[in-house]
């Protein structure tokens, strides 16, 4: 019996929360702003809470779609590690992906390092990855803002956020209508890990154990894969494209039902996953439950993307064509956004 989760009634996970993570919270946090982010409303404002990014009808047919995130406590192993120039791809990618699930092209991105003590040279290699990261999404990198913050951040700490805004034409925004059942959803494969979870996984690999397994420490810190380009040549090449998923905290179970219409469900096909073996070293040394898993980490799916029955055989060709390795993972049925897995 497959795995079933209701959208947005019972996303959590028990590991995550040992770590000292707890998703509920944030649940509980988004509804107490509801009102406030209400108040702020002006005209152009186009829906609500809860997509992957905000939207900004700009008349004439465009749209802007705007989102803001960072790269959490990955950056403790990035300073673990003294290896900062690619933490910045990571930051770039966050932002980026989730706007391209608004069908979105970014434009333009804008950066924020804040540390306990400024180390010109260490900023430089993390703006190194930041520019690493535009130049593969193909949006500028705008400016940014670095401050020095003694007493708040340790002297060797720093965190690190951003936003990316894009661009895109109104009659072709996502989610689209006509889902249907039978609709395929459409895998674009992770790097790894990306950028979720890692205060679990620091708990379950001490840090002792991370500076003696180099190659263990060279797949955590793979940088979060960058879809804008293959994303963008899909949704120019293929109209039958319903909506798009990026898989990050919360994964499968949080994130997969914002791509369904209501009505809808998704049916997962568990045995074509390509999950890396970073995850089976990650769940059978943390001790952690499939469902866990599923609700924690991408499970090597970055990103997943809804599309017409008859155009996914199309979609999958024009993916691997941009150098994604994109394959059927699963279809859409009738139901109330339960996730099947």
């Amino acid at each position: 019996m497959p795995d079933t989760i209701n959208r947005g009634k019972d996303s959590r996970s028990a590991a995550y929360a040992r770590s000292g993570v707890d998703v509920t919270a944030g649940y509980r946090a988004i509804d107490l702003m509801r009102g406030h982010i209400e108040r702020a409303r002006t005209p152009g404002v186009v829906g609500g809470v809860g997509g992957f990014g905000g939207l900004f009808d700009l008349g004439g047919g465009r749209m802007l779609a705007a989102g803001a995130d960072g790269v959490g406590t990955k950056l403790k192993l990035a300073i673990l590690a003294d290896r900062h120039d690619t933490v910045g791809i990571d930051c770039v990618a966050m932002n980026v992906n989730d706007i391209l699930c608004c069908g979105a092209r970014p434009l333009f991105f804008l950066d924020y390092i804040a540390s306990g003590r400024t180390d010109p040279e260490r900023i430089e290699r993390i703006v190194s990855g930041v520019a690493d990261g535009c130049v593969q999404a193909g949006c500028a990198l705008l400016g940014g803002e670095t401050a020095e913050m003694p007493g708040f951040y340790g002297e060797n700490e720093y965190d690190l956020a951003g936003f990316a805004v894009g661009i895109l034409d109104a009659a072709r925004k996502l989610p689209a209508d006509g889902m249907r059942a039978g609709d395929a959803l459409v895998a674009l494969p992770s790097s790894g890990v990306h950028s979720n979870g890692f205060s679990l996984i620091r708990g379950i690999f001490p840090e002792e154990t991370l500076l003696a397994d180099t190659p263990l420490l060279d797949e955590l810190l793979t940088p979060t894969r960058v879809y804008a380009k293959p994303m963008t040549a899909l949704l120019e090449s293929v109209e039958g494209v319903r909506s798009a998923a990026h898989i990050t905290g919360g994964g499968f179970y949080e994130n997969l039902p914002r791509a369904l219409a209501p009505g809808f469900s998704l049916r997962i096909s568990r045995s074509e996953l390509r999950a890396q073996e970073i995850f089976s070293r990650i769940q059978y040394e943390g001790k952690i439950s499939s469902r866990d898993m599923f609700n924690t980490f991408n499970m090597g799916l970055g990103m997943g993307v809804i599309v017409a029955r008859e155009d996914a055989d199309r979609a999958v060709d024009v993916l691997r064509s941009n150098g994604v390795e994109a394959y059927v993972l699963g279809e859409t049925a009738p139901g109330d956004g339960e996730i099947y897995v």
